[in-house]
């Protein structure tokens, strides 16, 4: 996820082969017609029984996918929403669903907190209040509860906020493209509507609302924070000021781990470093994660030296963004933990599920054109870890996909074993700290802004692939120079000589067999579905975000982007055996649709929107009334079936 054109640049120079051609080969290697990606949403659909590797993919009919086959499936007897209705300043919820609205902007985190006012009026009220930009999140009953109804109606939730534009968090909707701090207070300010909020939830005479509790609180860019794994006394996180490690930024996706904690992820952190006091040029490996002098227009460096690139003082303060940061939810008073053996880069989730021996396995994806997908394998069995003391995310080894033009892929080890990364990096820390020029030594396979990724029952893993608007330029040959996952090309240019591309994204998925259960080095793998191919049709969405598969063969899809028709962003639901799409929810005018969480027994269901409005009173003043005037606010829904039945039937 992020803003509108905060994920549009590339830092990508390694000229590794792009997922454009290793699809453009397979399509050649089966003599598929030129014109047959445009059948339908699931026309593409590589044979992969006789694949060399993952020989053991979970059997499907493949038939039971082809156009013309869809049925109306049981999965989903929902109305769902037309794309006639899905526009305007409200939501807009299916017939047979309804939807509360709790926690938004700059609400306190318990009821005795400092009461919302919007814009906050001190940096010290918004450090106790909900954050902005609403994002990933994650539903924690209490530990006694699991065996019991009450883990279904009360427990902590984990929520981030990924960013806030100055002109929405200062409330200044006249400054839309020039707002800039005035004050280090005003610095302050936006830094305190970043981060996390931890609130505990109670279900109270059938409606939820936060409560007062001990382990609530908020985590923001100045909360102590902790290191550990290789990179912890790295003198790569040492700064010649001597400064503390402080804060986390740009919160995006998230994930729950199997032992209780949640997984915050930092994306897009190199948009809040500028250059102030003095003359600034980006070494290579700054260059690669999209530092800038002016970075997203902040301005935090004006104020706050920790931010400014150009302050010698602050050397490597920068290293120590791009993680994923494990929280416990239950315990307010431990420092977040940054779990360097994860890699450093634009982490868009941390999605974690226990493989062979019990080995604890992250998948994760990094959001900028051109960038990867990675995933993590701990060292041993996670429980045998945590008996000795050790944390499952600290040892093991990170991987980066690479995807072959005959649907298998291979999971290349970012090891200093490997003599091309032993000869490059002087210690695994500075293989870590620079993660992605690492993945790009070893061959890697860019990607369209990988973004989200869930784990099916049956051990298919989806990914998310918003878009890549610009991601084709020609060279003198008539060549690309790059491309991402996506199988489709185009003869559409933009004024400036590159490609249109894939402007709505698409899903892939893969799945590592039955016996190596996530632990495999070799995967196999298809496309899911393309956003392009929904277009004329009542399934229509574009840049596909968030996404979770549910223990029943339901896939939630919401998108993030530019959408068709009319329509603004949503919330939708697939079958994955016969890929029906149905529209259970959509947005207001100018948001995104962000973090999905449920209950336990799947009957209620936590997601957001983002920036609705895009900050401005004239396009929106929800949850207040339209045309009230009053500044939007990022909120959670809370959304049930009428008859209480499961979320998504």
């Amino acid at each position: 996820m992020g803003h509108s054109g905060h994920d549009d640049g590339v830092s990508n120079t390694s000229g590794n082969k792009p997922f454009e051609e290793v699809l453009e080969a397979n399509v050649s290697r089966r003599k598929v017609l030129a014109g047959s990606l445009a059948l339908g949403v699931t026309s593409f659909l590589p044979s992969i029984a006789g694949a060399k590797h993952g020989r053991d993919w979970p059997g499907r009919d493949w038939k039971d996918s082809l156009p013309g086959r869809h049925t109306r499936s049981r999965l989903m007897k929902f109305e769902p929403v037309p794309v006639s209705e899905g526009t305007g300043p409200m939501p807009t919820i299916s017939a047979d669903y309804e939807y509360d609205v709790l926690i938004p902007w700059c609400e306190p985190i318990e009821p005795k907190g400092p009461a919302a006012q919007v814009p906050p009026v001190s940096s010290a009220d918004q450090a106790q209040q909900i954050g902005i930009g609403h994002d990933g999140m994650a539903f924690f009953p209490f530990p006694g509860d699991k065996k019991s109804d009450k883990a279904n109606r009360r427990g902590m939730l984990a929520i981030n906020h990924e960013f806030g534009s100055n002109h929405h968090v200062f409330g200044r909707p006249d400054e839309y493209y020039s707002a800039l701090p005035n004050s280090m207070e005003e610095v302050r300010i936006s830094q305190h509507a970043h981060g996390v909020s931890v609130v505990e939830l109670q279900k109270k005479r059938g409606k939820w609302q936060t409560v007062n509790s001990e382990k609530a609180r908020r985590i923001h860019v100045n909360t102590p924070v902790a290191f550990s794994g290789p990179v912890a006394g790295s003198s790569l996180l040492d700064t010649p000021n001597g400064n503390v490690p402080l804060g986390t930024v740009n919160n995006c996706s998230s994930g729950p781990t199997p032992w209780g904690t949640y997984l915050t992820c930092e994306e897009n952190f190199n948009g809040y470093f500028g250059a102030h006091k003095g003359s600034w040029t980006a070494t290579d490996e700054q260059a690669r994660y999209g530092f800038s002098s002016s970075g997203f227009g902040y301005g935090w460096e004006k104020f706050d030296s920790r931010f400014d690139l150009s302050d010698a003082d602050y050397q490597n303060e920068e290293n120590r963004f791009g993680w994923v940061v494990e929280i416990d939810p239950f315990d307010a008073t431990q420092k977040p933990v940054k779990r360097t053996a994860l890699g450093r880069f634009k982490h868009e989730g941390a999605t974690t599920v226990i493989g062979k021996g019990g080995r604890a396995v992250v998948y994760m994806g990094d959001d900028e054109r051109g960038d990867y997908i990675y995933k993590f394998v701990s060292a041993d069995h996670y429980k045998r870890m945590m008996r000795q003391g050790k944390s499952p995310l600290d040892e093991g080894i990170l991987y980066v996909a690479k995807f072959n033009d005959d649907n298998t892929g291979e999971w290349l080890p970012l090891t200093m074993d490997n003599p091309d990364l032993a000869g490059r990096f002087a210690d695994e820390a500075d293989m870590l700290v620079h993660t992605r020029i690492a993945a790009d030594i070893v061959g890697a396979t860019p990607m369209d802004r990988p973004e989200w990724t869930t784990v099916a029952p049956n051990g298919d893993v989806y990914c998310t692939l918003t878009n890549n608007k610009y991601r084709k330029s020609l060279d003198e040959g008539g060549k690309w120079d790059f491309d991402a996952a996506n199988p489709q090309e185009t003869e559409e240019f933009n004024a400036d000589g590159t490609s249109k591309g894939n402007d709505n994204g698409h899903i892939i998925r893969w799945n590592e067999g039955r016996r190596a259960k996530h632990t495999s080095t070799t995967f196999s793998w298809d496309i899911f579905i393309i956003a392009k191919n929904t277009q004329g049709t009542e399934d229509v969405f574009s840049d596909p975000d968030g996404i979770y598969a549910d223990p029943d063969g339901r896939l939630f899809i919401e998108t993030d982007g530019g959408q068709k028709d009319g329509l603004n962003n949503q919330l939708l639901v697939a079958d994955t055996k016969t890929k029906e799409i149905r529209r259970l929810f959509t947005g207001v005018t100018g948001d995104e649709i962000t973090g999905l969480t449920m209950t336990p027994d799947r009957r209620t269901l936590f997601i957001n929107t983002q920036h609705p409005g895009n900050g401005l009173p004239s396009n929106s003043s929800f949850p207040a009334a339209p045309e009230s005037g009053i500044t939007p606010r990022d909120s959670t829904f809370v959304i049930r079936r009428k008859d209480g039945g499961i979320i998504g039937s």
